[in-house]
């Protein structure tokens, strides 16, 4: 048995470092939602569909979002349609979760990784809120495609990039980046 746990302790450091991260990170997360009313979105929801307003403004003065007063989430109008709504699930935290989890689960230099943590978390929100508002946009004039759109295009594009700074983590930042890439 001790033989298999040297021959496999990096792998086991890592599940255990990535779990461990994660589940910290989740019930923080989970405490933090569950101090909101039963009928009332979180702030970071809030943040995401007011920036989400922000982007759909820079490409048409008819688009707004609106806090639903019975339900726990924010209503997306563009050009005098409600096309969507903004919960919980739509503001990328359990998706920075998962990044950050990993990144620490391969963590570097402590300086690095908490600076790719904090740049990734910004790239994985930003490229969020431009996520909803071309979703909400396509819905728009492509309605037929909402099916395609919200529950396949977008969860690859999201998921994609969050993968793609994985893969630059772990081939220039981490502890296992190769010192000698040529």
């Amino acid at each position: 048995m001790k033989t298999y746990f040297i021959l496999y302790k990096p792998f086991l450091i890592f599940l255990a470092s990535f779990f461990l991260t994660y589940i910290i990170l989740t019930f923080l997360y989970q405490n933090y939602l569950n101090s909101f009313a039963e009928n009332r979105a979180d702030t970071i929801t809030k943040i995401v569909s007011k920036n989400t307003e922000q982007v759909l403004l820079l490409f048409d003065q008819d688009a707004s979002v609106k806090e639903s007063a019975t339900r726990p989430y924010y209503k997306i109008i563009y050009n005098n349609k409600y096309l969507a709504r903004i919960v919980e699930g739509c503001n990328a935290m359990s998706v920075i979760i998962l990044f950050i989890s990993f990144v620490v689960a391969f963590a570097g230099k402590l300086v690095y990784t908490l600076l790719y943590i904090i740049g990734g978390s910004v790239i994985i929100y930003l490229l969020n809120v431009i996520r909803i508002a071309a979703l909400c946009m396509l819905i728009f004039y492509f309605p037929e495609q909402q099916s395609f759109l919200h529950d396949i295009l977008f969860p690859l594009y999201i998921y994609g990039v969050v993968f793609i700074l994985w893969l630059i983590w772990v081939r220039k930042f981490s502890k296992y980046a190769s010192k000698n890439i040529k």
